[in-house]
């Protein structure tokens, strides 16, 4: 079955029993920047050298849809946009809506059950309970086939190591396995030739993204607290 990188950034997010999201903050930033990286992936959007994010040109046949409604949205918000904005920007600006279509999606095609509870009897909180785990383990074997015994992954799997690295999400692929020895591998596909460079340098601007917007999160929180 296929699904998208932000439907399995969430798929690894969620306790299989309860449906609770683990670092659900890091994941929602980790999926907004999953829309970017399926655009690039679809040869619609480029990013150059600043991180500025542009739309392609489509190919003289007209341009290929890029999937879900949401990335078609995402799309057209790129598109119409009078100046161009940078990753860090549209990572905050699609993240809201990339998080509601992962689930919708992982519900829809019944991996996952919706599940609304009230916490402190107040607040609706939504939980993703597993219904199928198949597509999750195969996920995750993929993920540990590359990072773990040194396999070939392709360009998506690359992509999900890559965003997952960037988000410094790598104990919700790998949570019992040697974590340097994972960080380093992680780091070592992210930066390796596995497509060609306009995917290759998106996929790059959205992890250092990543990085940069979490590591200013934890140091501005950190300052707020002292």
């Amino acid at each position: 079955m296929e699904t998208t990188l932000g439907e399995q950034l969430l798929l690894l997010s969620l306790d299989d029993e309860s449906g609770v999201e683990r670092e659900s903050a890091k994941v929602a930033l980790a999926i907004g920047a999953a829309s970017l990286v399926e655009l690039a992936l679809a040869r619609r959007i480029a990013i150059d050298a600043d991180g500025v994010v542009s739309v392609t040109d489509p190919a003289e046949s007209g341009p290929a849809p890029v999937g879900p409604p949401h990335l078609e949205a995402a799309l057209d918000a790129v598109t119409a946009r009078k100046k161009p904005g940078k990753v860090a920007h549209w990572i905050e600006a699609l993240k809201k809506d990339a998080v509601a279509a992962a689930g919708k999606g992982l519900v829809d095609k019944g991996l996952v059950r919706a599940e609304t509870k009230k916490v402190l009897g107040l607040f609706p909180v939504r939980r993703y309970p597993e219904a199928d785990g198949s597509v999750e383990a195969a996920v995750r074997e993929r993920l540990s086939a590359a990072v773990l015994r040194g396999a070939s992954p392709d360009e998506r799997t690359a992509s999900l190591i890559a965003l997952l690295h960037g988000a410094g999400l790598a104990r919700l692929a790998f949570p019992t396995d040697d974590e340097s020895r994972v960080e380093a591998a992680m780091a070592e596909i992210a930066e390796g030739r596995w497509a060609a460079p306009a995917v290759r340098r998106a996929v790059e601007a959205a992890q250092l993204a990543l990085t940069t917007i979490i590591t200013t999160a934890v140091v501005t929180s950190v300052v707020v607290g002292t």
